[in-house]
């Protein structure tokens, strides 16, 4: 590895300075080019002058380099074009790349406004695959994750979503905020198509907590109310709520206190809290939890816990958790393996089946 580093170290470091040699010689050598230039210009044309026969007069002489002095300064901002042009082309392809990428996500002609959630979310015979790589005829291929999943959350219920890595957990959150749009079949909210409902009015409905807090680099206060207007009395009951009044007040500026890029200074159960908080001050309806706790120690995971069950009272819950202690609670528990929702019941329910859920149950007991 030392040896790896110190290689290309050294080929950026030879990279850098011939590009810096070229960068600091190209004004001297512009200088010098237009003096020699100069001197050639005022020898010739001092011939043509005074010579024993005159080409062209004195007046007319000295107008023509006065036209050559103004030329020069415009040649010499040509050649530094040149130069940083290609230099700005290279920058523009790399952001057009952003600019430009195809968004998938197309907001409906007409958007259906939806103000409140009342009944239920519905999956409807949901299929979704992602794109791969082309195959040898050009055609994309598609990698099926989801397959004929048909589920009902009514309001109040929360529901659990367990399984194996790569059973399609996370991705079946994640179309109903429309982060992808299903190939087949259909989300509904009160029997309202997510794909006929305008984007940003969809996910205002909707809070997310994630196994990765999304944070910024301020203070605790705009980090909880990153998104909404909120009085700081809101702020302060949002983070009691959550369990983090106490060490947001034992920082050393209290809610003004800057927590560092992505929370940085703050330990992971600090920083799940906070955004805990962003969630309760929202006050969405409907709450998604992605592994809100798989990080956490012990007694970090038990106050994140308090903070979520506080956060899932009267509020619709879709969560994916792996430790299935978090769970247990929940109205109905879904567990999926390979795309498909293979049992479904109470924990009580499930236990008693003896099945896929009691194996993974037993595991974690061990």
């Amino acid at each position: 590895m030392n040896r790896r580093f110190d290689k290309v170290n050294s080929q950026y470091r030879d990279d850098i300075m011939r590009v810096s040699i070229r960068q600091q010689l190209a004004h001297p050598m512009s200088e010098f080019l237009g003096t020699v230039m100069i001197v050639v210009v005022l020898w010739f044309g001092g011939t043509l002058v005074l010579g024993q026969y005159p080409v062209i007069s004195g007046p007319t002489f000295i107008y023509y380099l006065v036209i050559l002095y103004s030329i020069i300064n415009p040649l010499k901002e040509f050649s530094r074009a040149s130069y940083n042009i290609p230099k700005g082309l290279a920058s523009m392809e790399r952001v057009d790349k952003i600019l430009k990428a195809e968004v998938e996500i197309q907001e409906p002609d007409q958007p259906v406004r939806l103000d409140t959630f009342e009944h239920q979310i519905e999956f409807r015979h949901v299929s979704f695959a992602y794109k791969d790589e082309k195959d040898k005829d050009g055609k994309t291929m598609l990698h099926w994750v989801l397959k004929d999943i048909n589920l009902t959350i009514p309001k109040g219920k929360t529901v659990a979503l367990v399984g194996q890595s790569g059973s399609g957990k996370s991705t079946l959150l994640d179309l109903i905020p429309r982060y992808y749009d299903v190939q087949e079949g259909e989300i509904l909210i009160d029997g309202i198509n997510v794909k006929d409902l305008g984007v940003h009015n969809l996910r205002q409905l909707i809070g997310n907590v994630n196994q990765e807090a999304i944070l910024f680099n301020d203070s605790f206060r705009n980090n909880i109310s990153f998104g909404s207007t909120a009085t700081d009395s809101a702020i302060e009951d949002a983070a009691r709520i959550a369990n983090a009044h106490d060490f947001i007040m034992q920082s050393e500026n209290g809610y003004g206190t800057n927590i560092g890029d992505r929370g940085g200074r703050l330990s992971g159960g600090q920083r799940q809290r906070v955004s805990i908080a962003r969630a309760i001050l929202k006050n969405p309806p409907i709450l998604i939890l992605d592994e809100a706790t798989s990080a956490l120690d012990t007694e970090s995971e038990r106050l994140v816990q308090d903070a979520l069950y506080k956060l899932m009272k009267t509020r619709t819950t879709i969560a994916v958790a792996h430790r299935l202690s978090t769970i247990k609670n929940s109205d109905e528990i879904c567990v999926m393996h390979e795309g498909e929702i293979v049992e479904r019941g109470t924990h009580d329910e499930l236990m008693a089946m003896d099945g896929y859920y009691r194996k993974l149950h037993d595991m974690q007991e061990i």
